[in-house]
């Protein structure tokens, strides 16, 4: 899940002075040169635009329109849309599903979390917006009592919702207690009741989006193809800029799933993930998707259509030490870094980029992951994948070798190659980042990493050549609206870092095992979340 998030854009790389030689090499100024003055030059859309695919952002309704009924027992109305979502119920077996997509809690009192990240992008303003929603130790709905932490030691509880949204703003929910929390155990669909509306009982499960707005106060609900809520700042914030209130509606058309489109979807980390052995876990729900809808981000209304959209989740014990993250997608592109289990992880992620002829998603991640077994034992995991034109170029330790140079801040470097074709992506940050939450297993739900949606960031695939070189070139695409992302520590100097698994380790990954399949024979046996 992402932790740390850039806020402020920058018109060209910071110095690199110091760096290894390679990385000043790949961050020399033909490369800075791709990235010209954001302010004099306009991202294109995901996709050529038709007469009805104009993204569009304008500013809020009136004071009357948006103030608080004197009853007290509702958020401020909706201003009325120029762009209406359109909300169908999720269907049964939908295409694009990935292995992973549901709530993954088993109801027992091992230590557990899960969060999930979804991101929305505006390529004409250059604005981005991530929603990250947290559940902690669920099994114990409220605070834990003097009793119950004899039993069971320390943990901490709650539901969290965060967004980092326009202009690097952030804004913060949490609450203590879980009554109202809920998850479909085998589908990406969940939701959360903050306040109900009086007299109204929270929702269970999914419900249409009229009634979503008469039963609930403060909270959210998201599918693989709807989201809303609406949510206010509860004051924990006071090292980033805040919005006090934050409201959304909009629907979402999946592009990408994690695999080849027309093709069964792949769980990230192959099919161990299944298994509670290397923890967090990581899943990318959905590589891209096109996302038409409103978001009210204080007192400013932003519209869109079709715009660059990604969801991701994590699960397991607790967050990793320490990682880094990246993502990308065209017109939105995304590289992320997270592997199951990671100590020490950075992300790159992104979905809007510029030189593509159709729609591309990046996503990268690696860290520093803790082995099972007596002692501290640590190894390095990361991959790189990338969907083009319906086809996944995937580059993970069981199918080639991955290598990457992360700096405690503004710069990802990563090399990977495969059999068939190698990637090289290079993305650098000039502000200073937003520091995020994460529910740590320390310290419950705290600030535990930084990440920007301002990042720079050029992607390059080529084919491989059968002596190990680069041969044609692929896809070569730039971009000024990478999500990165570093977490965990300490981060004391540049990360280098290289992963690849022994021949044997490799093919036994790379076995088409469908657990899902086999596991769907034996319902009781099935884990939930998968």
């Amino acid at each position: 899940m992402e932790t740390m998030i850039i806020s402020s854009a920058a018109s060209s790389f910071p110095d690199f002075a110091g760096l290894s030689p390679l990385l000043s090499r790949a961050l020399s100024k033909p490369l800075s040169s791709h990235f010209p003055n954001p302010h004099r030059r306009r991202i294109p859309p995901l996709r050529k635009p038709s007469s009805n695919s104009t993204l569009t952002a304008a500013q809020a309704t009136s004071d009357s329109e948006t103030s608080t009924p004197d009853s007290g027992n509702k958020p401020p109305a909706a201003a009325s849309p120029t762009v209406s979502p359109v909300y169908v119920p999720t269907p049964r077996n939908r295409d694009l599903r990935t292995p992973h997509s549901g709530y993954h809690f088993d109801g027992t009192t091992r230590k557990f979390f899960e969060g999930w990240y979804f991101k929305v992008s505006i390529p004409e303003k250059r604005q981005s917006f991530c929603f990250m929603y947290s559940v902690e130790n669920p099994v114990f709905p409220k605070p834990l009592s003097p009793f119950d932490m004899l039993q069971h030691g320390t943990r901490s509880t709650g539901v969290g919702a965060q967004i980092l949204g326009a202009y690097d703003k952030y804004i913060c929910q949490f609450s203590e207690e879980s009554y109202n929390f809920w998850g479909s155990r085998h589908e990406l669909i969940l939701g959360n009741t903050f306040a109900a509306q009086k007299d109204m009982r929270p929702p269970t499960k999914e419900v249409p989006p009229q009634e979503f707005n008469r039963r609930v106060m403060e909270g959210f609900q998201v599918t693989p193809t709807w989201h809303q809520g609406y949510i206010c700042d509860n004051g924990r914030t006071d090292y980033a800029e805040t919005v006090k209130t934050a409201r959304w509606e909009y629907s979402t058309r999946p592009v990408y799933g994690w695999g080849d489109v027309g093709s069964k979807q792949k769980s990230t980390a192959s099919w161990p993930a299944a298994f509670p052995v290397f923890e967090p876990h990581w899943q990318i729900c959905m590589a891209g998707g096109l996302s038409t809808g409103w978001i009210e981000w204080d007192d400013e209304r932003f519209e869109f259509t079709d715009a660059p959209s990604y969801s991701e989740k994590n699960w397991g014990g607790g967050f990793p030490r320490k990682w880094f993250w990246s993502v990308e997608i065209k017109d939105a592109f995304r590289i992320c870094l997270n592997f199951d289990g990671m100590d020490s992880t950075s992300q790159v992620q992104c979905n809007v980029f510029e030189g593509a002829d159709g729609e591309v998603a990046l996503t990268s991640g690696g860290g520093l992951r803790q082995l099972p077994g007596p002692g501290e034992i640590f190894e390095n995991a990361a991959l790189i994948g990338v969907h083009y034109k319906g086809v996944f170029y995937e580059f993970v330790p069981w199918n080639g070798v991955v290598n990457w140079e992360i700096a405690p801040w503004g710069s990802w470097y990563l090399t990977a190659e495969n059999e068939t074709h190698m990637v090289e992506l290079v993305a650098t940050a000039d502000d200073p980042g937003t520091t995020l939450r994460a529910p740590t297993t320390e310290s419950g739900f705290a600030p535990a990493c930084k990440d920007t949606c301002f990042g720079n960031l050029k992607l390059q695939i080529w084919e491989r050549r059968y002596d190990g070189t680069k041969g044609k070139v692929i896809l070569e695409v730039t971009s000024n609206m990478a999500a990165l992302e570093v977490g965990g520590g300490p981060w004391f100097n540049t990360w280098k870092g290289k992963t690849s698994l022994p021949e044997i380790a490799g093919r036994l990954l790379r076995a088409p095992v469908d657990v899902e399949g086999i596991l769907g024979f034996i319902p009781f046996l099935k884990p939930p979340g998968l």
